[in-house]
């Protein structure tokens, strides 16, 4: 039986910040995955995408930072990356955005409808960094059974998500309203899961995380 791949793209250049360490939680997350498949953590570099169509899953573990020409080119030499990217999930790919996914590509008019949503700059937000609480919706392969997850990590608020989207976690804010943070799209011709958590290797270390993320790629590869 030929070996699943898992392609991970790990944040840098224009698609990282100082807040995050992608490389960090890139690996752990490829430790998590291993068992289901043959795992690659690659930079996001313009050609991370050549060989797309001998992938399995896409994972993208990426951000938001610098933008201009030259520091990590323009958005026109990114444009071919962005184009194979979301034409390969039209045609039945399967994505998983972790945490910072739903905010990164912002020069990727299709990353919305990929991903089935994102975050919303001057919006979107997310109360300190702590010992957080999702709560999920049975009724799915990703959740049944699982109806919580406890890690440190952030939880982000204020997310938008797409027309189509089926929501299954929330957290609360600060002021006890619920926010989507983990959903699943199908509704673009392939496979997407988003989830919310995954600030930093601490996230990682709950256990309830690492099944909710063995669960959702065992959902994509199915």
């Amino acid at each position: 039986m030929t070996q699943r791949r898992i392609l991970i793209l790990s944040g840098r250049g224009r698609y990282e910040d100082p807040w995050h360490d992608h490389a960090a939680t890139s690996h752990v997350a490829a430790g998590v995955l291993g068992e289901l498949g043959a795992v690659e953590v690659r930079g996001l570099f313009r050609d991370a995408l050549d060989d797309l169509d001998s992938v399995d899953l896409l994972v993208v573990n990426g951000g938001t930072g610098r933008r201009d020409a030259d520091f990590d080119g323009s958005d026109d030499d990114w444009r071919g990356f962005h184009d194979r990217l979301a034409g390969w999930a039209r045609a039945g790919g399967a994505v998983l955005g972790l945490h910072q996914a739903a905010n990164t590509f912002y020069d990727a008019p299709d990353w919305e409808a990929v991903l089935g949503g994102r975050w919303v700059p001057g919006e979107s937000m997310h109360p300190p960094i702590g010992t957080a609480r999702f709560e999920l919706t049975i009724g799915h392969p990703m959740t049944e059974g699982l109806s919580v997850v406890e890690a440190f990590d952030e939880r982000y608020c204020r997310l938008r998500v797409a027309s189509g989207t089926r929501v299954l976690g929330t957290t609360l804010d600060d002021d006890g309203a619920p926010h989507p943070v983990l959903w699943i799209n199908e509704a673009h011709g392939g496979r997407s899961v988003f989830s919310g958590l995954g600030h930093d290797v601490r996230s990682f270390a709950s256990e309830g995380h690492q099944e909710l993320l063995r669960r959702a790629a065992s959902w994509l590869l199915a």
